[in-house]
């Protein structure tokens, strides 16, 4: 009977060793677990670098989750600084006239009505001799027209007499008219030329504020009417003419920001408000004109002044890491995933895609989901990139 108890308990103990030992067999050490996961996880064709935390430290490695940011979707552009069309005037003679001085240089500040050139000519003595000789007839038609009219009523003359001289008083009530509107039309005084004063020049005005943008006459020189003699240009209105592209402009609207630089002032950035988009594509480039109010003026700004900006659309939150922690190996960009092992830290490197760059950040688009709350590094890409290729090449220097 005891005998029959040892063997039982023998074969007890047996097939428990046989038990543990098949256990032992198909489990793995925690070390060999961690590989096989370390190298599922890592990038064809890269492996993974372990750093003591000496070499982390000594590198300043920051090892954070990913970030989020606000990316601004920026359109690029590029135009001229511009008026309005009410701000800038192109100065001409009403008549054929010779240039009797210059009273501006390029580049001064005029008012409106400041006289910027004397004409002279023949032409307009005469004007102002017709005007003088129209009054002195008119005056005498008109109490003509008036007797006539009273014999007319009276039936002492014939209505055919009558409306003679009443067509003639009109007509000369007419040139009369005409003649003072040129001399107004000349910046004279027609009430004084009435009473027998001779202009024997004439003043150009200035018909805006601003300053004088070109001057292209010279004393002496006969001007036609329609030659321009002066450009004024008033540049409290200065803004930004932007060319949009087609592929963007569904992206731009009034209010939006533009931050843009003029070639004088290239470290100095200025803002401005969109405050019109245009309607119409010009064909060559096929782009749309936008035009922005600058909120920050500085330095000199004159129309004509080539200038290149960015317009921001839209705000994106999205997944970001600085530059320094996105690396471009082989035509694809990598970030480190990171994990803390005994006495240092493991970096493996996972493909990702860069997106939005923008103040030193890079947006980060995941090929596959990471598990909540996965590290990477956010510096130092270059650095591991390099040690990686020193691991594959065998190299411990």
């Amino acid at each position: 009977m005891k005998s029959i108890k040892l063997i039982n308990m023998k074969i007890f103990i047996l097939a428990g060793f046989i038990l543990f030992s098949l256990a032992s067999c198909n489990q793995q050490t925690p070390g060999e677990q961690e590989t096989g996961s370390e190298e599922s996880e890592a990038s064809e064709g890269l492996t993974p670098v372990t750093l003591t935390d000496q070499q982390v430290n000594a590198l300043s490695i920051k090892v954070d989750t990913l970030a989020k940011y606000v990316f601004k979707d920026m359109v690029v552009v590029n135009g001229y600084l511009n008026v309005p069309p009410q701000n800038k005037a192109s100065v001409t003679a009403i008549i054929g006239a010779n240039i009797a001085s210059i009273e501006v240089f390029e580049g001064d500040k005029v008012k409106k009505g400041q006289t910027l050139a004397y004409l002279s000519h023949p032409n307009l003595l005469d004007v102002q001799t017709e005007y003088i000789n129209a009054q002195s007839e008119l005056v005498f038609m008109e109490q003509e027209y008036k007797r006539q009219k009273k014999l007319y009523k009276e039936q002492v003359t014939s209505g055919k007499v009558y409306q003679k001289t009443q067509a003639d008083y009109f007509m000369l009530k007419g040139n009369v008219l005409n003649l003072e509107a040129k001399l107004n039309l000349l910046h004279l005084d027609p009430s004084k030329v009435s009473q027998g004063t001779i202009y024997e020049k004439v003043p150009v005005l200035s018909p805006i504020n601003g300053y004088v943008a070109k001057v292209e006459i010279r004393t002496g020189q006969f001007v036609e009417p329609q030659k321009p003699m002066f450009e004024v240009v008033n540049n409290d209105r200065i803004h930004a003419d932007l060319m949009v592209f087609e592929k963007d402009i569904y992206k731009v609207k009034t209010g939006q920001k533009v931050v843009f630089t003029v070639e004088s002032l290239p470290g100095e950035p200025m803002t401005a408000t969109i405050f019109a988009v245009g309607k119409a594509f010009e064909q060559n480039p096929k782009a749309v004109h936008v035009h922005a109010n600058i909120d920050n003026k500085r330095g000199v700004l004159i129309p004509g002044m080539y200038i290149t900006g960015r317009i921001a659309t839209n705000n994106k939150l999205v997944n970001a890491l600085p530059e320094e922690a996105v690396v471009n190996e082989g035509g694809k960009s990598y970030i480190f995933t990171s994990q803390k092992n005994d006495g240092g830290w493991l970096f493996i490197p996972l493909e990702v895609i860069s997106g939005l760059n923008e103040d030193g950040w890079i947006e980060i688009r995941l090929l596959a989901p990471v598990k909540a709350g996965t590290k990477f590094a956010w510096n130092g890409a270059y650095y591991l990139l390099s040690e990686m290729k020193k691991n594959e090449t065998g190299d411990d220097d």
